[in-house]
């Protein structure tokens, strides 16, 4: 170790963590050092009697216990296996010029070269102990492309070898050239000098087996009831232990650090200052590239085999578009540090594969319900097919919900298929227009009962009426308005969603229901409206009776629709909740219960391919897949959204000849006439969250899009 203040600073910290240590033994050995003395004592004469025989027994009794459990729980730290990152192995014989970069860089740093080198599916490089006599090399495996013949790590053999390996972050091989990728790397390997310090060995080790008893512990715990007992002893011995050295610990790595860095310096320092621009720039392109690209197609069960070569055209993209990226592209015609692998397509496979399976929780292998995708073929195999599936899915709860195909099978040319139109009209909140009710059943103004069609809502009957009206208004709701002056909320047609109320005088977009019908029309048979057929007024429903102003009417004459306040149909307190449709509400709850049952189904299976017993996937639990997610789950709104958004573009594609498409920054998306569509997500909001449909029928008409036309489903 060198004379940096930080890999002093490192030591001291590191004696302070084994101090913690001797201590914790010289406690386990104490009792034994006592039932010694005594024993000898009784042995000599000297410590004779009733009273001290009755001290031998109890201490020997209390040393046996005290050296059995010291035994147990050293037994446990020293055997427990460490945990270590889900890495892609690379041998030397599949990147010797990446090796021979590696040991020419600790040749000038004058340190220790790395044992390995491993890949990570991330934006970052660190150095990681694998010591630990559970980390040995698993058996060879045939045809492994990666590591060669002469198995994952090739002659090395960790057991023999006490340097850490370097992790690598797979984005940084393609994305920088040979000159950044060695800056970046500089600091990283200056600290395996630190790192080989017997006791800042010593004290990793001790700090990461405690770390590990913990852990084996509670899982062994939760798992045998029998072994709870003594796992909840050792576990908080560990703990204890672990608390006295998290301090310590924690200075002599941020001591480490700083003696790597110091060393670090006399190596491309300026051009590290650079390359730390391309580190910053990488990690949102990548983090945009899993998000927005490849997250939707691991749903679909397909896994993008070249994820960091998509780095690059993202973050080219990202330079064209964005003026603070103008240069970075200028790059790309240097030598990329991709170059010193033998087989940069079959690591950037495994690479890919192990990112879809830490951050989706995919199988280990691929299969049939889990196949690559190359990027020229996303469009095709992940877009269509996802907007396709949802709109199936969409009209699979739509037809659960009683909601009839076509808004009007007249007109309509395939009123049985699925449009567009049936979407529309079904999250479409508005009212029809309502004048002041006139009453009296020869009043040629009154308005006529229509017989609504299955899918529709319709208003019930209000008023102060008959005993009748009132008994068969309770027996279409049976939810009745707790409030006696205000008209009670009714339901839709049977497997119909309820609407909305809203203002008349502000509701937009199309109508919802027909004019009024002249007073020579008759009331159509069966109609469930017969209160209005008797001149009583044909109020909107109400959803949400709680929400809804009392009337403001006289109380001497009856309500009209004039008279009702609008609903507040969100919280008042302030915050930034959207609007509450109730329609929406109602299809976006069984989409999230639909693909919720679809998921839980479709539970990824542990592979056993080649693949699947890579070096490092033998080190973590794959119960505990995925990792690290991406996003939280998705709430309802957000699926309705998608889904909404996911018919609209396959009636584009079927109506006016759109395309699907790939953007490397925002994943799946529409291409009319060649141009990437970008100012679909707002229309579709207002519909999902506002039931408007004014925006989004704009758009379509401007487009050409014919939302009454059936679509092609997945």
């Amino acid at each position: 170790m060198g004379v940096e203040l930080g890999a002093q600073a490192a030591r001291a910290r590191a004696l302070a963590v084994l101090r913690i240590r001797s201590r914790a033994l010289a406690g386990a050995l104490l009792p034994a050092a006592a039932a010694v003395i005594l024993g000898v004592g009784g042995a000599t004469g000297h410590l004779e009697g009733p009273g001290w025989d009755g001290a031998r027994v109890i201490v020997y009794t209390v040393a046996a216990v005290v050296l059995l459990a010291a035994v147990v729980i050293g037994l446990v730290v020293a055997r427990s296996r460490p945990a270590v990152s889900p890495t892609v192995a690379v041998a030397e014989r599949a990147a010797p010029d990446l090796y021979r970069l590696v040991r020419d860089l600790a040749d000038r740093l004058d340190v220790p070269a790395p044992s390995a080198i491993a890949l990570t599916p991330d934006c970052d490089s660190w150095l990681e102990d694998r010591t630990h006599p559970a980390h040995g090399p698993p058996p060879p495996r045939d045809g492994d492309e990666i590591a060669g013949p002469g198995g994952a790590h090739g002659p090395l053999h960790r057991r023999a070898v006490a340097a850490p390996v370097l992790v690598i972050g797979s984005p940084f091989l393609w994305w920088m050239r040979v000159g950044e990728l060695r800056a970046v790397l500089a600091p990283v390997v200056a600290g395996t000098g630190p790192s080989a310090h017997p006791d800042i060995a010593a004290a990793r080790r001790f700090v990461r087996g405690l770390d590990a008893a913990v852990a084996a512990c509670a899982h062994q715990g939760g798992r045998h009831s029998v072994l709870r007992p003594a796992c909840s002893g050792i576990g908080w011995v560990a703990r204890l232990m672990l608390r006295g050295c998290q301090v310590h610990a924690g200075e002599m790595e941020r001591g480490v650090a700083a003696a790597a860095a110091e060393r670090a310096q006399a190596v491309d320092y300026g051009l590290r200052i650079v390359a730390q621009e391309q580190v910053g720039l990488a990690y949102a392109g990548w983090d945009r590239l899993l998000t927005r690209v490849a997250l939707p197609a691991w749903r679909m069960g397909r896994w993008p085999s070249r994820l960091d070569a998509g780095v690059v055209a993202a973050l080219t993209e990202l330079s064209r578009r964005d003026r603070l990226a103008e240069g970075f592209a200028s790059r790309l015609g240097e030598r990329p540090a991709c170059d010193l692998l033998e087989e940069p397509g079959t690591v950037d496979e495994a690479a890919s594969l192990l990112a879809a399976r830490l951050f989706h929780g995919g199988p280990a292998e691929p299969g049939p319900d889990w196949s690559p995708v190359a990027w020229e073929d996303y469009p095709d195999e992940v877009v269509d097919r996802k907007w396709r599936t949802d709109a199936a899915r969409l009209h699979r709860v739509l037809d659960a919900l009683g909601v009839r195909r076509a808004p009007d099978p007249v007109t309509v040319r395939h009123p049985g298929g699925p449009t567009l139109a049936r979407v529309l009209d079904h999250l479409t909140d508005v009212l029809p227009p309502a004048p002041e009710v006139t009453y009296g059943p020869a009043d040629p103004g009154r308005r006529q009962p229509e017989h609504p069609p299955a899918g529709t809502v319709t208003g019930p009957p209000a008023g102060p009426g008959s005993a009748a009206d009132t008994e068969h208004s309770a027996n279409r709701n049976p939810n009745p308005n707790p409030n006696p002056g205000q008209a009670p909320g009714a339901g839709s047609a049977p497997g119909a969603a309820a609407a909305a109320d809203r203002d008349p005088s502000s509701a937009p977009g199309p109508l919802a229901n027909p004019a009024p019908a002249p007073a020579s029309s008759s009331p159509a048979p069966g109609s469930p409206l017969p209160a209005a057929a008797q001149g009583e007024p044909v109020l909107p429903p109400d959803p949400c009776p709680a929400l809804t102003a009392p009337p403001t009417g006289h109380p001497g004459r009856p309500e009209t629709v004039s008279d009702r306040a609008p609903v507040v149909a969100f919280p008042p307190d302030g915050d930034d909740t959207p609007p509450v449709n109730p329609r929406s509400a109602a299809l976006a709850a069984r989409l999230g219960a639909e693909v919720g049952r679809e998921e839980a189904a479709a539970v990824p299976a542990t592979g056993t391919g080649p693949l699947a017993a890579g070096p490092d996937t033998v080190l973590w639990d794959d119960a505990a897949l995925p990792l690290f997610p991406l996003q939280p789950p998705r709430t309802d709104r957000e699926l309705l959204a998608d889904h909404v958004t996911a018919m609209v573009c396959c009636a584009a594609m079927d109506t006016v000849g759109a395309t699907p498409g790939l953007d490397w920054l925002d994943g799946p998306t529409l291409l009319v006439d060649g141009r990437r569509v970008a100012d679909l997500t707002s229309r579709v909001l207002s519909l999902v969250e506002d039931g408007d449909a004014g925006p989004l029928r704009t758009w379509l008409v401007e487009l050409g899009i014919r939302p009454e036309k059936p679509v092609r489903l997945g």
